[in-house]
């Protein structure tokens, strides 16, 4: 089916005090690169569909109206702005061409999505073509500022796995030609074939860069309860997708930041039933570790004990209060953390939550969001009940949610 987005503003939301006792929001910084548009010109059940990105977005819709296909193709595009090879992004490619897309005379069918990112070189767009099949690869790509081509790439020749790329010199000559790998996107590569000699080799590469920065901090999650009642083993400390290893993450971050814990702490206490004065991890036999809330009167709940709802609320509100440090992501190492922003893209945001759960988790996500560190793009079935919620947070006009609304 296809899906048409209505982009509707956002109710107003504010921020209530931080975590620090602070009622100034912290926003964010007017140069730092974000993702503020996607577009999915024909991607799995979506046509010619522009979604507007806020700081804090929620994505409402049915079920078949294409919320999991739009955060897919958002990861997608991170991914691929880490330098990912397509087949890895992609292994399932048949399943993003649109249902009734018809191939050509020969036989390709094909899917296209893109997006903007603003910062300090403005608005800049990346537009990606993928034809699926017969072959898996990239057709097309264009990156442009204000109305001008900084790079474009076309398949010219199908029997030989490259690319022709052109991309902006405004020098002795207007552009550089040369060919480029069709399964990896050519804007992360840039660096590595741009000078950077003249005016618009500079356009090109902070452009480019702008775009690999806003893109690549992206964190897909959907908490999986089963999963998370099990102990585990140590290992990395950085969270997963799912959650999985939340017991093996809480052993790692309760010690590393004691006045953040108790902030997370403070959030898992509004949302789950009973005394909470503590979230923390210890040791079983066996080399594994299990996560427990402790209820403060000599009693520790074990997580296998907590319901779905509480399971998912203490994972994604975890989430909320970490950062690219602890989440398994992939930033981009050569930019200073003040310049990037992590985008977390949570799949059944509300679901198997109360509606105390569900607001609080709001807003918090709402405080998170007004300093400006993290951007949350969140789906969930019915937003009827986010206005509501984020009233609540305050009435100084701060913050604010970004309602998107799809239909099948």
């Amino acid at each position: 089916m296809a899906a048409s987005p209505a982009s509707s503003a956002s109710s107003g939301s504010s921020a209530a005090p931080g975590p620090s006792g602070s009622s100034a929001p912290v926003g964010p910084l007017p140069d730092r690169p974000r993702v503020t548009q996607l577009r999915l010109s024909a991607f799995a059940g979506h046509w010619r569909a522009v979604l507007r990105l806020g700081p804090l977005t929620v994505l409402a819709g049915p079920s078949g109206s294409g919320k999991t296909s739009a955060l897919r193709a958002y990861d997608a595009l991170a991914r691929l702005g880490g330098g990912a090879q397509l087949g890895a992004v992609f292994p399932d490619p048949a399943a993003c061409v649109p249902e009734r897309a018809r191939p050509d005379a020969q036989r390709r069918r094909g899917f296209r999505i893109g997006c903007t990112a603003d910062g300090a070189a403005g608005p800049v767009h990346l537009d990606v073509a993928v034809q699926a099949e017969p072959e898996l690869r990239i057709v097309g790509e264009r990156l442009t500022v204000d109305g001008v081509v900084l790079l474009e790439t076309a398949l010219r020749d199908p029997g030989r796995r490259a690319v022709q790329a052109a991309w902006h010199t405004a020098g002795s000559a207007p552009v550089t030609r040369a060919p480029l790998p069709d399964d990896r996107l050519g804007t992360p590569l840039l660096p590595l074939r741009v000078a950077g000699k003249t005016d618009g080799q500079r356009r090109v590469l902070a452009a480019a860069e702008q775009m690999v920065v806003a893109l690549r901090s992206a964190f897909a999650c959907d908490p999986r309860p089963g999963r998370m009642r099990e102990p585990v083993p140590t290992g990395s400390g950085r969270l997963l997708g799912g959650c999985d290893n939340l017991a093996d993450v809480l052993w790692r971050t309760r010690a590393e930041c004691g006045r953040r814990h108790a902030q997370f702490v403070a959030a898992v206490r509004a949302g789950c039933a009973g005394p909470v004065e503590d979230v923390l991890a210890e040791p079983v036999l066996g080399g594994v570790v299990r996560a427990l809330l402790d209820r403060g009167d000599g009693v520790r709940t074990g997580l296998a004990r907590l319901g779905y709802g509480e399971l998912r609320y203490l994972a994604l509100a975890l989430v909320l209060f970490t950062g690219p440090g602890v989440l398994a992501v992939d930033p981009a190492g050569e930019v200073p953390a003040a310049l990037q922003t992590l985008t977390v893209l949570a799949d059944g945001f509300d679901r198997g939550l109360d509606v105390r759960q569900r607001a609080e988790l709001l807003r918090l996500a709402v405080r998170m969001c007004d300093r400006g560190h993290i951007r949350l793009v969140a789906a969930v079935a019915d937003a009827s009940w986010v206005a509501g919620a984020v009233g609540q947070a305050g009435a100084d006009g701060a913050g604010g949610v970004t309602v998107v609304h799809l239909k099948p």
